[in-house]
């Protein structure tokens, strides 16, 4: 049997491995601990294994010496997910405190690599919970975030994001209730949204990134996320402008649009929607995301 041991891992936790780590550069880290710093060593006699909670304090310094994000979070998803849980909180007392196999081992540094690689924790785990669903996972189609929440009617013109969208709808049998459509919404007619009548809300999350923005974002979204549905153009209202445009031909009287936008946008749009009365669109309320910044708009249709 191969095992890891508690004096192996106070090794690799040392003040000097984690100085040493962090003047290696996150590639040479990845391949530091998946060559140099092998987790598993054959077992001496009556060794100490190692538990879960040993696994996600490792995998947590390597992470943070890394300077890989939410480096605890990331840990913990990534063993409860290999014990078979959806959180860390989640496991019971034994779960926590028996000793895990090499293969669990294994599997744990797998997908730990990918993480030091700045790969999305979502995508690392292949899935990811979203309301009372858990949907599969596959870059570049975007991650669901709790923000926003598209029901009935789905477009995009990205065939990997509707190709997902479609295994996820047949997986959780919602297909009869969703249709999808292989389209870009800068190319489309309102005739081709109207199966079902007029429309009581539209939900988007548009590109709105100024393009001057794009080489700032975060490596995960860098590295693993379609680029194209992120870039707004110069001043991120690009798509915002076509979806506001179309708003009036799609919606019932009262209708809403919901937008998530760049903290710039809110003030923006008004003035954009001042300027085009023809519309009929006003700008209802403006909501802060939870770090308090104001990205999330509420436009309604008004009545002729």
């Amino acid at each position: 049997m191969r095992c890891l041991t508690h004096p192996l891992l106070r090794k690799l936790l040392s003040p000097s491995l984690q100085c040493m780590a962090g003047r290696l550069s996150p590639s040479k880290d990845a391949v530091l601990s998946s060559k140099h710093l092998s987790l598993r060593q054959n077992c001496c006699a009556r060794p100490e294994l190692v538990t879960a909670t040993d696994m996600v304090n490792y995998w947590q310094k390597m992470f943070e010496t890394n300077g890989i994000p939410e480096a605890r979070e990331s840990s913990q998803y990534i063993v409860s997910f290999v014990l078979g849980a959806k959180t860390f909180q989640s496991l019971d007392s034994k779960s926590l405190h028996t000793p895990l196999t090499a293969v669990q081992q294994e599997q744990i540094q797998q997908l730990s690599n990918k993480r030091l690689q700045r790969m999305p924790v979502q995508y690392v785990l292949g899935e990811w919970d979203f309301q009372d669903l858990t949907l599969k996972m596959r870059p570049p189609v975007f991650i669901p975030r709790p923000e926003t929440e598209s029901r009935v009617i789905a477009m995009d013109k990205d065939k990997a994001a509707v190709d997902l969208t479609r295994e996820n709808a047949h997986r959780l049998q919602l297909q009869e209730r969703i249709h999808i459509i292989h389209q870009d919404v800068s190319h489309c007619s309102a005739k081709q949204l109207l199966l079902w009548g007029p429309i009581d809300v539209i939900v988007s999350n548009p590109p709105y990134v100024f393009h001057e923005d794009m080489a700032s974002l975060d490596t995960e979204i860098l590295c693993y996320e379609d680029l194209d549905a992120l870039d707004g153009g110069d001043d991120g209202m690009r798509v915002i402008k076509t979806i506001l445009a179309l708003a009036p031909s799609l919606l019932k009287v009262s209708g809403s649009v919901f937008l998530e936008v760049d903290p710039r946008h809110p003030n923006m749009v008004e003035r954009w929607l001042q300027a085009h009365p023809n519309l009929l669109l006003t700008l209802r309320a403006i909501h802060k995301d939870f770090c308090g910044k104001p990205r999330f708009l509420h436009i309604q249709k008004q009545s002729s």
